[in-house]
C-alpha cells in the first residue's frame, strides 16, 4: 500500500518508505498491530506503531489501528495487557497502557489536523485516561496496574508514571482543542509531576537499574532546565556505550535500539542536538535490509538478540529521525518549549 510519505528518499539516512511498509506488514486487517508477525499486542506499543504509520504518511492505517483500539477498549477505560491472535495472555490492566491513546491521538492530529478523527477518539481517550488518574496514589504516583478481578497492584513504577504524565498532557491538550474542561486531570498530572520530581521513594527502585528510569523523567517533560540536563550528565556513563547505543539496563552488555531512538528524542527535547544526532548515526548499521531494526545486540561481541523484528522499534526510530529532522508537524512532541509555548 502507499503512503503519503513527507520526506524524499534523497533526503532521509534511512528510509521512511521502507520502515513504514515494515510496519503495515504486521497490521491485521482489522487495524491490530502487533509486535512482530505473529506475535502478541499489547496497547503502548500498538500505539507506537500507529505513530510510526502516521510519519509515514499511512493515516488511513493508522486511523484503523486507532480504531482497533477504541473497538477494543474495556467498560473501564482500560486494555488487556496483551493479547495473542484475539486470546488474552496478560490479563492485568495496566495505567500506562491505557493512558498512552491520548499521545499517539494527539500526534496523528498535529500531522493531519483532523478535528473530526479528534471527536470521534474523544470518549475513547477521556475513559483511558480517566481509568489511570483513578489509579493515583494519595502522594501523586500512579498505581501501574488492575489485575483482572479489579484489584488494584499498589507499586508505582517511575518509567509508567512518566509514560502517563505525557499522556495526561496530551490528553488535556486535546480536551482543550475540543472546549472540554478537566480541573481533575489538571490536579493530577501536577501531583504526578512533582512526584516524579521529588519523591523517588515513592516509585520502584529495583526498576533504577534500568535505563527509561534515567530518561524518561526528562522525555516527558516532568524534569526539565537546569534539573533535566543534570539528570541526563548524571548516568550518561552508565547506559550510553559508544557507537552502540543505549544500554537497556546498567549491569548487562546489550544495548536495544528503542531505547536508543527514545534516548535521542529525550536530547532533542532538552536542545542537546548535536549529540542525539551523533547518537542516532550509530543506528545506521543496526538495521535489517526490510527497513525494521535491530531489537538488541550484544557488545562487544555483536550477537543480534532477540531476533525478533518489532514494529514499535521501528516506529521509535522514524520519531527519533523526525525530531531531529522536523519531517512532520509532529516532530516537536516531546520538545519542552512546545509545550511550554502551548501554556502561553
Amino acid at each position: 500500500m502507499e503512503c503519503k510519505l513527507s520526506i524524499t528518499e534523497e533526503l532521509a539516512p534511512i528510509s521512511l518508505d521502507k520502515i513504514a511498509s515494515f510496519i503495515l506488514s504486521l497490521q491485521k486487517e482489522n487495524g491490530e498491530i502487533p509486535w512482530s508477525a505473529g506475535g502478541k499486542t499489547d496497547p503502548w506499543d500498538h500505539v507506537e506503531s500507529a505513530m510510526g504509520l502516521s510519519i509515514g504518511g499511512c493515516w488511513t492505517e493508522a486511523r484503523r489501528a486507532y480504531d482497533w483500539l477504541a473497538q477494543t477498549q474495556l467498560p473501564d477505560g482500560s486494555w488487556w495487557s496483551e493479547i495473542q491472535d484475539g486470546k488474552i495472555i496478560n490479563s492485568s490492566k495496566e495505567s500506562n497502557f491505557s493512558a498512552y491513546i491520548a499521545v499517539g491521538v494527539f500526534h496523528h492530529y498535529l500531522i493531519t489536523r483532523d478535528i473530526m478523527f479528534l471527536k470521534t477518539m474523544w470518549p475513547t481517550i477521556s475513559q483511558g485516561v480517566q481509568f489511570a488518574v483513578n489509579l493515583q496514589a494519595p502522594d501523586g504516583e500512579i498505581y501501574w496496574a488492575r489485575n483482572k478481578h479489579d484489584a488494584i497492584d499498589k507499586m508505582a513504577l517511575l518509567t509508567g508514571s512518566s509514560s502517563i504524565y505525557m499522556s495526561m498532557k496530551c490528553g488535556l491538550a486535546i480536551a482543550d482543542i475540543l472546549g472540554k474542561k478537566r480541573p481533575k486531570w489538571h490536579k493530577a498530572k501536577d501531583a504526578l509531576g512533582a512526584a516524579i520530581r521529588n519523591r523517588p521513594d515513592l516509585f520502584n527502585m529495583i526498576k533504577s537499574r534500568y535505563s527509561m528510569d534515567w530518561y524518561y523523567p526528562v522525555l516527558c517533560g516532568a524534569v526539565s532546565g537546569a534539573e533535566a540536563k543534570k539528570r541526563i550528565a548524571h548516568s550518561w556513563e552508565k547506559f550510553v556505550v559508544p557507537d552502540w547505543g543505549v544500554r537497556c539496563v546498567s549491569d548487562r552488555p546489550w544495548v536495544t535500539m528503542a531505547e536508543t531512538a527514545e534516548f535521542i528524542l529525550t536530547l532533542a527535547a532538552i536542545d542537546d542536538v548535536p549529540r542525539a544526532k551523533a547518537i542516532f548515526s550509530w543506528l545506521n548499521d543496526k538495521r535489517f535490509s526490510d527497513g525494521s531494526f535491530w531489537m538488541g545486540v550484544t557488545f562487544p561481541d555483536g550477537v543480534i538478540w532477540p531476533e525478533e523484528k518489532t514494529g514499535w522499534t521501528a516506529a521509535a526510530a522514524m520519531m527519533a529521525f523526525d525530531a531531529l529532522n522536523d519531517i512532520t508537524p509532529a516532530a516537536k512532541l516531546f520538545h519542552h518549549k512546545f509545550w511550554a509555548s502551548l501554556s502561553e
